[in-house]
C-alpha cells in the first residue's frame, strides 16, 4: 500500500529534489559573478528528470547513520544523484574569462524558484486529495 503512495508522489518528489539542486548551482553562478575565469554551469532539467525517473535514485549510495541505542531504528541517508553539469556558452564573454551573465542567471534563478513553488503546490494538492480519500 505504501509503495503505491510513494509511486504516486515520486514524480513531484524527484522534481523538487532536482529543482533544489539546480537552485544551488544557479546560486553558485551568481555568487561567482566577479570571479575571474569562473565558468557558469547549469543542468538540463528535462533530461535529468527523465534519467532519475527511468533508473531511480541509486540505492545504498548514502551513508549509514550511527545508532546510539539498540532500540533505535537503523536508517540510511539517500545519496544525491550525480548530475551532468553543463557549461553555459556566453553571449558575450568577459575579458577575464568569466562566463556568468547576471541577467540570465537571475532570470533562471527566479524561473526555477517559481517552478519549485509550483511543484510544491501540486504535491500539496496530491497529498490533500489522498487524505480526503482516506478520511472518506
Amino acid at each position: 500500500m505504501l509503495d503505491k503512495l510513494d509511486a504516486a508522489l515520486r514524480f513531484q518528489q524527484e522534481a523538487l529534489n532536482l529543482r533544489a539542486q539546480r537552485q544551488e548551482i544557479l546560486a553558485a553562478n551568481i555568487a561567482n559573478a566577479d570571479t575571474p575565469g569562473f565558468q557558469a554551469r547549469d543542468i538540463d532539467f528535462a533530461s535529468e528528470m527523465k534519467k532519475v525517473m527511468d533508473r531511480g535514485r541509486v540505492e545504498g549510495g548514502g551513508m549509514s547513520l550511527a545508532l546510539t541505542s539498540a532500540r533505535h531504528i537503523p536508517a540510511q541517508t539517500h545519496s544525491t544523484p550525480s548530475l551532468d553539469l553543463l557549461y553555459r556558452v556566453p553571449d558575450q564573454p568577459a575579458m577575464d574569462g568569466n562566463t556568468v551573465d547576471m541577467d540570465r542567471e537571475r532570470t533562471q534563478f527566479a524561473d526555477n524558484s517559481l517552478n519549485y513553488q509550483t511543484n510544491l503546490t501540486v504535491l500539496g494538492g496530491q497529498i490533500k486529495s489522498m487524505m480526503s480519500v482516506l478520511q472518506g
